[in-house]
């Protein structure tokens, strides 16, 4: 404690003592009532008494040794009275000072303690002295209180922790004082306890320390605690000791989550197809979206999530389909020709046999293996009618006489039960034709 040279002499600094409650009040939101203790009475110890000076001169008359008689006891009685011992307490540090002060402000100027507008002084500063008189100081500290989640920056004359939790108690349920964080250390600008034990609760634990007079990074170093860049470090009540340490560890981190991208499908018309028929060009691909949220979890969970990245990390790629805008030929008319010896029928006959063969492309198959002629027949003489049969192949599925002189309803209905048998590899030139 700074001191100053003057009339007032301090004694050695007494411990912090249990004392009696005063109440002295900082006004104001911003500022917390405290009570402050008395120091306990220490036993007067005055300094030795002043020797008085040398008798005058026996020359001196009677008269004149009775008036210098008279003015010394007068002079000794003065300076019993200004000459005090006083117990001064700063901040629970409690000292004797002998003083020739008058008044409590003569005494803290004279050791040099200054005393601001929110800092307490009992009695108050102009108060008179006598000896024995006890002045009790309490400089104001600002802590940042969290009450009931909301904080706000507080001034309490409040010696530690303890002291400054209950004197707050009455502004919320949940009181806390929060640690300032730098460097990978946590502070408190008051003691955890004056005395006795505290407990520290990290990680799942409840551990406990026996003096938590030495501030709070001591007590975390004297543990080992390490703690990280984001953790927060709060001071409450506790149950069995007074006031307890909470480090809650905060992590935060980018977490990245993907998602598709659906692929649009998209239709080209090609003059080169016959109307009505698709053929997938270009095979759709998904695309990718890359959400990247910034996730902060207390003690494992979870309490605050933001979006800090929406991009496109790989473009969908559209299906392209072809779609037939050529117009088809129109089916040829039926032969006029006396039926089949063998088609056992002088009725029309259905072309559609079932299954896949029905809906494939066989105006187109039939035009480009006889230019659409059902009477046409190969320059061999081998091949006859729409689909070019051999005859070998036209018996084969029912058949019976020439293929081209069969009607076109019925050749097309036996190149469909060929198709149904043995597939497009019957045509291998024209074949593909089927599914154009």
């Amino acid at each position: 404690m700074p001191g100053r040279t003057g009339r007032s002499q301090r004694q050695s600094p007494q411990p912090r003592r249990a004392r009696a409650s005063v109440t002295l009040p900082v006004p104001g939101q911003p500022d917390v009532w405290n009570t402050v203790a008395l120091p306990s009475r220490v036993s007067s110890v005055l300094s030795a008494p002043f020797r008085s000076r040398e008798p005058g001169r026996r020359r001196v008359t009677i008269a004149a040794s009775a008036a210098a008689l008279a003015v010394l006891a007068g002079g000794t009685a003065a300076y019993g009275v200004a000459h005090k011992t006083i117990t001064l307490d700063v901040d629970g540090e409690i000292s004797r000072v002998t003083t020739f002060a008058g008044s409590v402000d003569g005494v803290l100027d004279d050791q040099g303690i200054e005393v601001g507008d929110r800092d307490t002084v009992a009695p108050a500063a102009p108060s008179a002295l006598r000896d024995g008189s006890e002045i009790v100081v309490r400089h104001a500290t600002l802590v940042t209180a969290q009450v009931d989640g909301v904080a706000t920056d507080v001034w309490t004359t409040a010696l530690d922790a303890d002291e400054a939790l209950t004197t707050l108690a009455t502004r919320g349920g949940d009181v806390r004082l929060v640690a300032s964080r730098s460097a990978g250390r946590a502070e408190l600008p008051i003691d955890l306890a004056l005395d006795g034990p505290v407990e520290v609760r990290v990680d799942g634990q409840v551990l406990e320390v026996a003096d938590g007079s030495r501030g709070l990074a001591a007590v975390l170093d004297q543990l080992g605690l390490t703690l990280g860049e984001l953790d927060q470090v709060s001071v409450a009540r506790a149950g069995g000791a007074k006031v307890a340490v909470v480090i809650n560890r905060v992590v935060v981190q980018d977490v990245p989550e993907l998602q598709p991208i659906p692929f649009a499908v998209v239709e080209q018309p090609d003059p080169n197809r016959f109307e009505g028929s698709k053929k997938v060009t270009t095979a759709g691909v998904e695309g990718q979206r890359t959400l990247v949220h910034r996730i902060t979890t207390v003690d494992g969970l979870e309490t605050a999530r933001e979006l800090v990245t929406d991009a496109v990390t790989a473009a969908p790629v559209d299906k392209v389909v072809a779609v037939g805008t050529k117009e088809r030929p129109a089916a040829p008319a039926p032969a006029r020709s006396a039926p089949s010896a063998g088609s056992g029928s002088s009725g029309p006959v259905n072309p559609n046999v079932g299954g896949d063969a029905d809906s494939l492309n066989w105006a187109a198959l039939a035009a480009c293996e006889s230019g659409g002629r059902p009477d046409a027949v190969s320059s061999t003489g081998k091949y006859h009618g729409l689909y070019q049969f051999s005859v070998a192949t036209w018996n084969g599925v029912g058949g019976s006489g020439l293929p081209s002189q069969a009607s076109p309803d019925e050749q097309t209905m036996r190149a469909k039960m060929l198709y149904n048998r043995s597939g497009a590899g019957q045509w291998p030139s024209c074949g593909p034709r089927l599914f154009s």
